[in-house]
């Protein structure tokens, strides 16, 4: 079994990495998704590939060190960062990839942002193809 495991450096998040690897001796995979600011409309195709290259490595390396600190060092899983929004490429990474099983956070944003912007959570629950373990 493969467990996908969504992680944005949130309390949540962490919280979700945690409980994949308390709860599951499988496969793991955490994604970072990177998300795409609107400023980058403007600029050239090839700047915006540039800056998503350094953002996602730059992301894969922080994921790394912070998780380090919280499973245990024997541990084997998988990084992946994708750029885009959050609740469409966990989703899409869960169909391309032969997962069976999301892990998530109850929620990355906080007051006003997670009202306006709404709950990756919630969209990854209504979209996924696989079943879905929210964890607070």
């Amino acid at each position: 079994m493969t467990v996908l495991v969504a992680y944005d450096g949130s309390a949540p998040a962490r919280k979700a990495v945690e409980y994949a690897f308390d709860e599951y001796d499988d496969d793991i995979v955490l994604l970072r998704v990177v998300e795409v600011a609107d400023s980058f409309t403007s600029m050239s195709l090839q700047a915006v590939q540039e800056v998503l290259g350094r953002r996602r490595a730059d992301a894969s390396e922080e994921l790394r060190e912070e998780v380090t600190d919280r499973i245990d060092a024997d541990a084997e899983y998988e990084i992946d960062v994708v750029s885009g929004e959050p609740a469409r490429e966990i989703v899409a990474y869960a169909e391309d990839h032969d997962v069976d099983r999301i892990v998530v956070g109850s929620h990355g944003r906080e007051g006003v942002s997670r009202v306006l912007l709404g709950s990756v959570a919630e969209g990854v629950v209504r979209r996924a193809p696989v079943t879905v373990i929210v964890v607070r």
